[in-house]
């Protein structure tokens, strides 16, 4: 299957740039699987499709500030460091910039007084770096918070003035890079109005690192290696989806994070296993879901693994001809974008 099967054209002018004033203004396009159509809505009208007992799992990760900016010492060059998973007490798997400048044992000091520090280390297989800092634990913790800043995308080119609209309304559990944006138009009135419809609410967490965000560079899809990512699922939530399910009603996921969590912890008879781990599972045309039933979700890049797993889930042709239809209607994409409810 070609990386290039999943690319379409999208106008510069429909990547959001900023958050609408409200969460839940944005407009939905409601992708109906078994009858090959779609229909245009709002986001607040998400409750029209949602039936009483249905189950909406979201994803309560929580972004960092993951963007560290330092010296190189001796010299004081700039360098980027973004980083991805903890690897250990006082150690992170990083993405450095510039790279090339950056050699093992090469140290690098944060903040106006250097009150952090880091050795970098040996090189990943993904192309990263590990690093080596001079904190560990929560006096490392601290330190991120005071020196990082939030990471927003690279097609993001306005400055974010809230950064806690690049949060969800439910996020709890730090350790993400990038949000989980699926779960951005949901406000709390919103989510008590689907409480008072009869749909049940659920949390799991999925830290998103590189493997959600990271660009597909092959040229088959099944040549793309997805980089490891670290969830946790409840008991209760496992026992919830298990009573959904054995009721008749549906697992609606919020988003891919929370999509690709579900399927990764799916046993052969469809049971979800309760847990915690890393998953590098990568979902594309051909995967059999065992778990969800429905899936809320943004509009995403051309040939990225996000855009493959949706259209592992309601079909390539028709999710591209919803895009299609996205465009011509003028449809806000990417992070801050739209939404897209596939039933």
């Amino acid at each position: 299957m070609q990386v290039s099967d999943f690319y379409y054209e999208l106008p510069e002018e429909l990547i959001a740039q900023e958050p609408l004033v409200d969460r839940d203004r944005s407009r939905l396009l409601v992708v109906e699987r078994e009858k090959q159509q779609f229909q245009h809505s709002t986001f607040p009208e998400i409750i029209n499709w949602l039936q009483p007992g249905d189950l909406m799992v979201f994803n309560d990760t929580k972004v960092i500030p993951a963007r560290l900016w330092g010296k190189r010492q001796p010299g004081g060059g700039k360098v980027e460091v973004f980083l991805l998973r903890p690897s250990g007490e006082d150690q992170w798997e990083v993405l450095v910039r510039p790279g090339r400048k950056i050699r093992e044992g090469q140290e690098i000091t944060f903040g106006a007084a250097g009150q952090l520090r880091a050795v970098a280390g040996e090189r990943t297989s993904f192309g990263g770096r590990i690093m080596y800092f001079n904190q560990r634990g929560e006096a490392l913790k601290a330190l991120i918070k005071e020196l990082g800043e939030i990471p927003l995308p690279p097609y993001i080119k306005v400055p974010l003035r809230d950064h806690e609209r690049y949060q969800t309304v439910y996020a709890r559990e730090e350790g993400s890079v990038a949000a989980p944006t699926a779960g951005l138009h949901f406000t709390p009135e919103l989510l008590a109005a689907l409480e008072a419809h009869g749909v049940k609410t659920g949390y799991l967490t999925l830290h998103v690192g590189l493997g959600t965000f990271r660009p597909v560079k092959t040229e088959t899809v099944e040549a793309h290696q997805m980089h490891a990512e670290y969830y946790h699922l409840s008991a209760g939530l496992a026992d919830e989806i298990a009573a959904v399910k054995a009721a008749g009603r549906r697992v609606i996921a919020v988003g891919t994070t929370s999509a690709r969590t579900l399927e990764s912890a799916a046993q052969d008879d469809g049971r979800v296993k309760p847990g915690a781990g890393w998953t590098d599972l990568f979902i594309y045309p051909g995967f059999q879901f065992r778990v969800i039933d429905g899936l809320v979700t943004n509009f995403h890049l051309p040939c990225s693994t996000l855009l493959m797993l949706v259209s592992a889930f309601a079909g390539r042709e028709l999710i591209l001809s919803a895009y299609q239809e996205a465009v011509k209607a003028r449809y806000r994409f990417f992070s801050f974008g739209d939404a897209m409810l596939i039933i």
